[in-house]
């Protein structure tokens, strides 16, 4: 089921051609989604409910759910389910509530004392996907470190449903959020109007959430057009395992599915040890395919996945970090002493026993992460991500004695002489 190609064998042009995923070679996603951003910027609340009977097939009185339509939906599902997503909000809550820390002042001489506070981003806009599945987990996962943060206006935008309404599982997480609204727009005209504002929807400074490719585009254009700014690149999803003769081949498998039915522009990517891992894997794929309801889906993911077979755990970690995969999962009992190696990742897993899915839900770490190799060079969505730090710092008399020459000698030679005056006159006063 997994093309496999041998890790040694691989020229350096095929390994760039293994680690691309979701490009556009022809701008085609890209002049769609422009064409979007310029409807939605001139044409307002009346585009975005055109946009919603012609991708969401449904027609809005309304473009959002208040109060009392979110308690009602909330209402509609079990309490064993309402269980589940609190549990999963204390342990996202509780992972996350450490990050939010005061830094301290430091005397970079004597008299010069500096520091960073922590301001949280006032509005900031969280995108939750729809499509073949609503996903409650990615609105805990962006509405607790929000809440944490203390961002004074919160703007969550989704799909709509067949109904005009979103699923009872999201409106119970509103619930836990105390977020009292929801606005019924879905994929790149979602960002574009957190982006600019509508008549409806409000503007706001940074925008959160993954998405398809149409999103991942929505969010790097915004970034040119607007002074909103964006959490990071999160498109399709990814995964790579890494497995050695001590995995189990139906864990891998698993893993390698729980990625796949996400949508059809996944992909999933196994690095194994051997081929007869790979073969082991296979059996089981083809095994574990057959009883999923989104089988199709997931199907259509494996197409675009594929194994790599290298001759050691050490390259097996060189092509990891040359992919840069969003999850990456180390399904081996040398875990411990591979961790060191790890440069390039969004978020790991580790042993036998720690799937992906784990992550995806409950244990305590954020799903929202980078996709397509960008793990090279962002983190995932963390309370960091919904602050800014501002630096502060306060000189006194010693300190201005202490420092001032050293900033005149530098103003100079760089030609600012009004830099060295705003010294050199205060020196003069305090002498």
């Amino acid at each position: 089921m997994l093309t496999t190609y041998d890790y040694g064998s691989l020229g350096r042009e095929d390994l760039q051609r293994l680690t691309a995923r979701n490009t556009d070679p022809n701008n085609t996603i890209q002049e769609v989604v422009h064409d979007i951003i310029q409807q939605v910027q001139k044409q307002g609340d009346s585009i975005l409910r055109d946009y919603a009977a012609k991708f969401d097939k449904v027609q809005l009185d309304k473009l959002y759910l208040d109060e009392q339509d979110i308690d009602e939906l909330a209402s509609t599902i079990h309490r064993d389910q309402q269980r589940a997503l609190e549990i999963a909000f204390q342990n996202i809550h509780r992972f996350h509530s450490i990050q939010l820390k005061r830094e301290r002042a430091v005397e970079t001489m004597p008299g010069v004392k500096c520091w960073r506070e922590i301001r949280p981003i006032e509005k900031v806009g969280l995108y939750i996907p729809g499509g073949s599945a609503v996903l409650p987990s990615t609105l805990l996962m962006l509405g607790i470190p929000a809440k944490i943060a203390g961002c004074k206006e919160i703007v969550v935008c989704s799909p709509p449903q067949a109904n005009g309404k979103i699923n009872g599982f999201v409106a119970y997480c509103l619930k836990l959020l105390k977020i009292n609204r929801i606005y019924l727009v879905g994929g790149a005209q979602a960002v574009a109007a957190m982006a600019f504002g509508t008549q409806t929807i409000p503007k706001v400074d940074k925008i959160f959430g993954p998405g398809n490719q149409f999103v991942t585009k929505a969010k790097s254009l915004i970034q040119g057009l607007t002074n909103c700014s964006i959490d990071m690149p999160a498109g399709p999803s990814e995964v790579l395992v890494i497995a050695d003769g001590s995995a189990t081949a139906a864990f891998v498998a698993a893993d390698l599915l729980a990625q796949a039915e996400h949508g059809v522009d996944s992909q999933a990517v196994l690095v194994a040890t051997s081929s007869e891992i790979v073969d082991r894997v296979n059996a089981e794929l083809a095994s574990q395919l057959e009883v999923l309801p989104r089988k199709a889906l997931a199907a259509k993911a494996m197409e675009n996945s594929y194994a790599v077979v290298v001759a050691n755990l050490e390259e097996a970690m060189q092509f990891s970090n040359e992919y840069a995969p969003e999850h990456l999962i180390l399904e081996t009992d040398q875990w411990e002493s591979l961790t060191r190696y790890i440069s390039n990742a969004g978020s790991v897993f580790l042993g036998h026993l720690t799937p992906e899915s784990a992550g995806d839900y409950a244990s305590g770490t954020n799903h929202t992460l980078p996709t397509s190799g960008y793990a090279r060079s962002y983190s995932g969505v963390s309370v960091d991500s919904f602050v800014k730090k501002i630096t502060f710092q306060h000189i006194n008399e010693t300190g201005l004695q202490q420092i001032g020459s050293t900033v005149e000698i530098l103003a100079e030679l760089e030609g600012l002489q009004a830099h060295k005056n705003a010294i050199s006159i205060r020196k003069s006063e305090t002498n």
